[in-house]
């Protein structure tokens, strides 16, 4: 077991050819804290040079996969002090060489949400809640939402998650048709690990070559997404109604 900055993010090899990323920052409740992205990318750096493993497996843990940017995050780029591309991780998922399956067995809010998006492949919660809660802050999604969600979750009710920034049940999301797999909370993990285990008996080299065809395009078109985002940002997030609401949500 290799342990993340202060001991947030886990790393272990339940079997061989598979890993497993816990990401367990319980006092921060997997936000984006500086430990939790810390620990994210020591551990796919690990990944990334253990040519034993074959395919990933990220989960948070109790009700939280993951709950996106921190108050203090977020303040910093309605001041202009930071920008979501200033840490450094968004694309672990996307960017590791091996298929990745994101276990959402708990929350996955705002850019929490996009982050287990860029998996290749997903498994949900029927019970938990998933949320592209950007607009409920006032500001426009960032993380390369605008992309990656409707491209996982559908072109229309990508749009509506954007738009509305509702909280959507696994099992209603399941009911509006996505294609990853919607299970109870307590089969997420024994799901996963499923799909991970018929990964890990196929060869190493020919996963990681269909893993960088099938993800060629998304990263092919992310740089513009990014671009277009941050342009946005600038446009919305330096509003005093866009802090209030930051105060007034983190507060609730």
């Amino acid at each position: 077991m290799v342990r993340g900055m202060e001991c947030v993010v886990e790393l272990d090899y339940p079997a061989a050819g598979i890993a497993v990323v816990t990401m367990m920052d319980r006092r921060h409740q997997n936000t984006f804290s500086a430990s939790l992205i810390k620990g994210l990318i020591e551990a796919f750096g690990q990944i990334n040079a253990n040519e034993a493993i074959k395919v990933v497996i990220i989960n948070g843990y109790d009700n939280y996969f993951c709950c996106g940017g921190t108050k203090e995050e977020l303040i910093a780029i309605h001041e202009g002090r930071k920008s979501f591309t200033d840490f450094d991780f968004y694309r672990l998922l996307l960017d590791c060489e091996v298929p990745v399956i994101s276990a959402m067995q708990g929350h996955a809010i705002g850019a929490g949400l996009a982050f287990g998006c860029y998996a290749d492949l997903m498994v949900l919660a029927e019970e938990c809640l998933y949320s592209a809660s950007f607009m409920k802050y006032g500001f426009t999604p960032g993380f390369g939402s605008t992309f990656i969600i409707p491209q996982k979750m559908g072109n229309i009710l990508g749009a509506e998650m954007l738009f509305s920034a509702n909280n959507y049940h696994g099992g209603e999301l399941k009911e509006r048709g996505i294609s990853a797999k919607v299970v109870r909370k307590n089969q997420v993990i024994s799901t996963a690990m499923e799909l991970a285990g018929e990964l890990a008996g196929k060869p190493r080299t020919s996963l990681k070559l269909l893993k960088h065809q099938l993800s060629q395009s998304i990263k092919e078109k992310l740089p513009a997404v990014i671009k277009q985002e941050l342009a946005m940002h600038e446009l919305s997030f330096c509003h005093a109604e866009v802090r209030e609401r930051i105060e007034t949500l983190f507060s609730g």
